[in-house]
């Protein structure tokens, strides 16, 4: 049975469970995302609001230093080396290609926002130097596992724009074994649980090998409207092993099932609010979500995202009228522009790569179009060149924007 199917059975969605999961319990069979799990009024631990991730420290052992790196390190004297800082920007720190026609074996691994703390004579040998730097390891997320890679002697360091920066011979402080859970348990509070999660259930307090493993489960969440439908909730997943089922304090025959989780980032507590915006269906009035920090608005745009229609676009030659007073960073041009393209609530990108997909068509618009940039001071002001921190990368420009809609014949008219 699909997830409308199960919408339609579980009957009144005013008076009925807030939340959907759909996926698979036990991992016996071909992985299916859209089995029925359980419908359920809560989820404790879902959504969490956790610290700002620290930053971290590295050391490149053996480093003998190049380019714009051995200029950088030039400059710190002497005397004031462990304490002087200096800003690297990224650093890729790559295997060595085993030919100039072959790639290497490893894909490398990425340091962003670094800062160069020190540097010291290595026992590796003459010449060579250890250098001690603060940053932050690129990581989908926080708790991910960062796997050394095998029979690499030497790494190669390069800097943006794939710039020599030189070698070392190992690098401490990057690779790491998975993280345990930020959020150790999840709670399925008011919970009607389908077959699937009824047999882990059953397993509960088994301890043999197979019994652990038709516990586990790995569940999508989607939130259910006023009007039954479900929707997604972009990177809402209940994963882990399910440790207990209980009488719900809702009552009647709803269970609270406690699943031990597997690590993983929560959501911002945040996105509970964002999401009230869609209840009732899409937010009756734009610029909605310009309250909102960066983090916040591009949860705006990951919920606008699951809910957007598969409509046809609209006639090439259309004009569209983009309202760009609260356009103060990247992610508030995505809901901008979404929103000129497609209404209230509407999705037109999240990222650099996604809005220039949604140019290409089956979005909303046919190019070439023509868009009326309002108020494009604010932006022209606050997308300027530099380093985005919470993207680890170098800021998206109001120019680079402009050249993307080029690229699409796309006619701006900024006022």
């Amino acid at each position: 049975m699909g997830g409308d199917a199960f919408l339609t059975r579980l009957g009144s969605p005013e008076a009925g469970p807030r939340w959907l999961l759909l996926g698979e319990v036990g991992f016996d069979s071909v992985y299916e995302d859209d089995v029925p799990l359980a419908a359920c009024a809560e989820i404790e631990g879902l959504f969490t609001d956790l610290p700002q991730r620290p930053r971290e420290r590295f050391t490149l052992v053996g480093c003998a230093p190049d380019g714009a790196f051995a200029d950088l390190l030039n400059r710190l004297p002497a005397e004031a080396l462990g304490t002087e800082r200096a800003w690297l920007d990224d650093v890729a720190i790559m295997a060595p290609a085993p030919s100039k026609s072959m790639s290497p074996s490893w894909s490398g691994e990425y340091l962003g926002d670094v800062l160069v703390l020190g540097q010291r004579p290595s026992r590796v040998g003459p010449g060579f130097v250890d250098i001690d730097l603060d940053g932050l390891v690129h990581v989908y997320d926080r708790t991910d596992a960062v796997v050394r890679p095998g029979n690499v002697a030497q790494f190669v360091l390069l800097g943006g724009d794939e710039t020599p920066y030189g070698t070392c011979r190992d690098v401490s402080g990057v690779f790491r074994e998975q993280a345990p859970p930020l959020v150790p348990q999840v709670r399925l509070l008011g919970c009607r649980p389908e077959a699937p999660l009824l047999a882990a259930l059953d397993a509960v307090g088994q301890s043999s090998k197979a019994s652990l493993r038709r516990r586990r489960i790995r569940a999508e969440v989607h939130t259910i409207a006023a009007d039954g439908s479900a929707h997604r909730v972009i990177d809402a997943v209940v994963s882990g092993t399910v440790e207990s089922g209980e009488p719900s304090r809702f009552g009647g025959e709803l269970l609270d099932v406690t699943v031990d989780s597997d690590p993983q980032e929560p959501l911002p507590t945040a996105v509970l609010d964002i999401l009230t915006h869609w209840h009732h269906g899409p937010p009756a009035q734009k610029n909605m979500w310009s309250g909102y920090g960066r983090e916040l608005r591009h949860q705006w745009a990951m919920v606008a995202a699951a809910h957007q229609s598969v409509a046809q676009d609209r006639p090439a030659g259309t004009t569209y009228d983009l309202d760009g007073r609260f356009v103060t960073d990247i992610e508030g041009f995505y809901c901008a522009v979404g929103e000129a393209i497609n209404g209230p609530g509407g999705y037109f990108g999240c990222n650099l790569d996604a809005f220039d997909d949604c140019l290409r068509g089956r979005f909303g618009a046919s190019t070439p179009f023509r868009l009326v940039w309002h108020d494009s001071t604010v932006a022209r002001d606050h997308l300027v060149a530099g380093y985005d921190r919470r993207r680890l990368a170098p800021a998206a420009t109001m120019e680079h924007l402009l050249g993307i809609f080029a690229e699409h014949d796309v006619e701006i008219d900024l006022r």
